[in-house]
């Protein structure tokens, strides 16, 4: 091989190492504390704070699983249901919505559409802790304060979301394949139901990713909207736990474990739609 070619290579190769160590070094910074959350679930509360917190010994995962179900009388079960619904349910509702309101958004003409379209995307510029108090009053307006309401109906609706029904619409729905469903006699809800939806299956799943990560991890509404410890989700619960450990001790090793458990659902939501969210992830690219 050449002077010269050698010389070619050196930057590209040089190249291909500093993305690789920048590669490295965010994935270990992303699974270090994974990996540290399960093998602190693993130990007792002693073995926590001990010097030897990295050995195999002191294997106590079984009992701290069952100490968490136990604790407060099961309310981590409950906790735990109470996610599902809120972020499982609400991402499916707010999925099909958010799709429903960007295809709108871009296949029909109506009056200040751009104008409207506007507005949804300064909204998805607002922190959703701006938007805690107002919703506070409004619930408190309406009497659902400290209910499962109170925590559910605010999450249907994201503005985020529809923009992406939108550029999902654009990137998914010909044009010409609702004309061919009108010409067929198709109304406009069958067009969208029957033909429209269809296309927009990794549009939906997308949305519902987002959004199931954004309501999973939601805290600050609950902590504003809610009182009453049966209708916490997990983020709440455990912070609750938490800040009890700081005086009874016992809450440490089930907030652990309690925290391997809560990102089980993520993961297996990516796991299981991955295939259909990096397809999304591409809407439009290509033409």
């Amino acid at each position: 091989m050449s002077a010269d070619t050698l010389t070619a290579h050196r930057p590209r190769l040089l190249g291909r190492t500093v993305v690789n160590t920048v590669v490295g070094i965010a994935v270990l910074y992303t699974l270090l504390p994974v990996l540290w959350l399960v093998l602190a679930a693993s130990k007792n509360r002693d073995a926590l704070f001990s010097s030897n917190f990295f050995s195999l010994s002191d294997f106590s995962f079984v009992q701290n699983l069952r100490d968490l179900f136990a604790m407060d009388g099961g309310l981590y079960g409950r906790w735990y249901t109470n996610s599902l619904l809120y972020a499982v349910l609400g991402a499916a509702i707010s999925a099909l919505v958010s799709v429903a309101c960007g295809y709108a958004f871009d296949k029909y003409r109506f009056r200040h559409k751009e104008k409207a379209f506007g507005l949804v995307l300064a909204a998805v510029m607002v922190p959703q802790t701006v938007l805690a108090l107002p919703l506070y009053l409004m619930a408190s307006a309406t009497g659902v304060v400290d209910t499962f309401w109170a925590v559910f109906i605010p999450v249907l609706f994201n503005p985020f979301g529809v923009y992406l029904g939108r550029i999902f619409s654009q990137g998914y729905v010909p044009d010409e394949v609702l004309e061919a469903a009108r010409v067929d006699g198709a109304g406009e809800l069958t067009t969208y139901v029957r033909v429209s939806l269809r296309m927009l299956g990794p549009g939906l799943v997308t949305v519902f990713l987002f959004q199931l990560t954004a309501i999973w991890n939601n805290f600050f509404l609950p902590m504003v909207m809610l009182s009453d410890e049966k209708l916490y989700p997990v983020s709440l619960g455990l912070y609750t736990w938490n800040s009890s450990a700081t005086v009874s001790p016992e809450y440490y090793p089930v907030v652990i474990m309690g925290s391997l458990l809560a990102v089980l659902p993520l993961i297996l939501a990516f796991i299981l739609l991955q295939r259909f969210w990096k397809s999304g992830l591409t809407a439009g690219s290509v033409k």
